[in-house]
């Protein structure tokens, strides 16, 4: 990883994304299905892409939305559809297409009163309430965001009625459908104009702030926050909660600031991540200086990302590495929440931390471990067999206090506000916490690193057996386990997992670029860690050479 020089620094002139020409691209290019780049494709979050390179045009959501309301009619989803945008230039864009679609297939849609911007787990929230006690009439919903990426970035997500994020059937399905409509010219396309879409008898509107925080109560236990007169900082990094923050604040009286309220579709306002981009990264040191530098302000501070579905922990002594705090909020939950089921599990993700696994043991509870993607975690949350769900990247959702279903998509507020009540509650704050469980645990040093590999080798990665490794020992210790299925669900992890009694690593092809990436972990130290990071790169090469 090449760290840029303005890694960590105010985003300078040159880097902002021209707006408008990013605008008029979106309605002006013309993606062509035949070529693999500009063909609609839903990765682990929905389709993501930039109408400077003809993956994220109207087109695109045209097709995308008319795919939606033919699976709707094909699997009987007749119930509202809720819709959310976050701030990202081409999401505002993006929701009037896809209205415009909707209301000419005579979908019920939920806008958000007063156009306010919605975040994942408002609307995740919203399907979930609506469903609750129903078998018939269910409601499911889209939310317009490329999550943390650049400015110039598009994103388009699918929940059905679990209010989750999509399984793959059903992104498959929805792919295909919206690639032939692409293919055809738009042609099965159904449109309207967007004054008629927006004043059709089929658009309604939601007040998804007030219902979102006004439940809250539920999840998060504000009293033992508001009687321990903590100081609390926020930065929404522009995002889509921008507004709930200071809701919540009111509804629940606490000391709570946030200190920037500012949205501006270039994010001007970020310091630059580490490769000279900005992103609007909550688990990024180098994108969260400026919440970092007023640290000294606030008991505990935290952020989100753009559409709010992913969190960052800021104590006095800094930003808190995501597994790490995974690890605390576990620790804690599981702890503090005598009403979840008793056999409620812990998810997590393959390249989560082991940290994790030692905790989990701890508690006496099972292991639920899954491939990347936060909808393998959708099931057990909704049916309280799950009673926390996280991914290292800073991505996590748990249930409510009497160990119901709260949000089966990613929710960066309440793990945000856990920050809070931990604090409240122990007296130590998320950092603290982490010291007491690295003392009797250990303590982990982690990494991530990418590797070249062209699509061919990519391809052979992601097939791997466990057989093809040859190796016995990694990093002077006897391996223990390896692994090319998730243990918790049995599903392809799309690479390989290789564990020792203090380490291990994990190696997956990326999904846009020709590397791969390694993650890896000691619990011994970080010259083991080094070691363990050289070896599995060798024990990759030989296998896809």
């Amino acid at each position: 990883m090449t760290l840029s020089p303005l890694a960590g620094k105010p985003a300078p002139a040159s880097v902002l994304v021209d707006i408008p020409r990013l605008l008029t691209a979106y309605y002006t290019g013309r993606p062509d299905a035949s070529v693999a780049a500009q063909r609609v494709a839903f990765g682990t979050s929905g389709h993501r892409g930039s109408s400077f390179d003809l993956s994220f045009n109207e087109d695109h959501v045209l097709a995308i939305t008319q795919a939606i309301c033919l699976y709707r009619q094909e699997k009987g989803i007749d119930g509202p559809l809720f819709i959310g945008a976050d701030t990202h230039a081409l999401s505002t864009p993006a929701a009037a297409s896809a209205l415009e679609v909707l209301a000419a297939n005579g979908v019920q849609v939920m806008l958000s009163k007063d156009d306010e911007y919605t975040p994942t787990p408002a609307v995740s929230h919203a399907i979930l309430c609506y469903n609750r006690g129903r078998t018939q009439g269910l409601a499911d919903g889209i939310v317009i965001t490329p999550s943390h990426n650049p400015p110039q970035s598009g994103g388009f997500k699918y929940n059905p009625p679990n209010g989750g994020p999509a399984d793959s059937d059903v992104t498959k399905w929805v792919e295909a459908k919206a690639n032939e409509l692409l293919a055809a010219g738009l042609a099965g396309v159904k449109r309207m104009d967007h004054t008629q879409a927006l004043q059709a008898p089929t658009t309604h509107r939601h007040d998804y702030v007030s219902n979102y925080v006004a439940d809250l109560e539920n999840v998060i236990d504000f009293d033992v926050i508001r009687n321990a007169k903590l100081r609390l900082g926020v930065d929404p990094l522009g995002g889509a909660g921008v507004h709930y923050w200071s809701a919540i604040a009111e509804h629940y009286k606490l000391d709570l600031e946030v200190v920037n309220t500012e949205v501006d579709p270039t994010f001007r306002f970020m310091t630059v991540d580490w490769d000279g981009q900005i992103r609007m990264d909550p688990s990024s040191p180098y994108a969260m200086q400026g919440l970092i530098g007023l640290r000294e302000r606030f008991d505990v501070a935290f952020a989100c990302d753009p559409d709010h579905d992913r969190h960052g922990i800021v104590t006095a002594d800094g930003l808190l590495q995501p597994n790490n705090y995974l690890a605390v909020a576990i620790d804690y939950l599981y702890r503090n929440r005598p009403q979840w089921r008793s056999d409620a599990a812990v998810g997590k993700t393959v390249v989560s931390s082991g940290l994790i696994d030692r905790v989990t043991k701890c508690l006496g509870r099972e292991l639920y471990e899954v491939p990347v993607g936060f909808k393998y975690f959708a099931q057990g949350l909704f049916d309280g067999s799950l009673g926390f769900g996280g991914e290292e990247s800073a991505g996590a959702s748990f249930l409510r206090k009497d160990g119901s279903v709260w949000a089966t998509d990613k929710d960066g507020l309440i793990p945000a506000l856990l920050a809070a009540e931990m604090t409240a509650r122990t007296g130590r704050n998320p950092s603290q916490a982490y010291a007491d469980l690295t003392e009797s645990l250990g303590k982990p040093f982690a990494t991530r690193v990418e590797a070249k590999a062209d699509p061919r080798q990519k391809a052979l990665l992601s097939k791997l057996a466990p057989e093809q490794v040859k190796s016995t020992a990694l990093a002077g210790e006897p391996i223990e386990q390896i692994l090319s299925h998730a243990p918790g669900n049995g599903q392809a992890i799309g690479g390989l997992k290789v564990m020792t009694a203090n380490g291990w690593f994990a190696a997956r092809p990326s999904g846009t670029e020709d590397i791969y990436k390694i993650y890896a972990e000691s619990f011994i130290d970080e010259a083991h860690l080094q070691r363990l990071v050289a070896e599995a790169q060798v024990l990759v090469d030989a296998a896809i050479a």
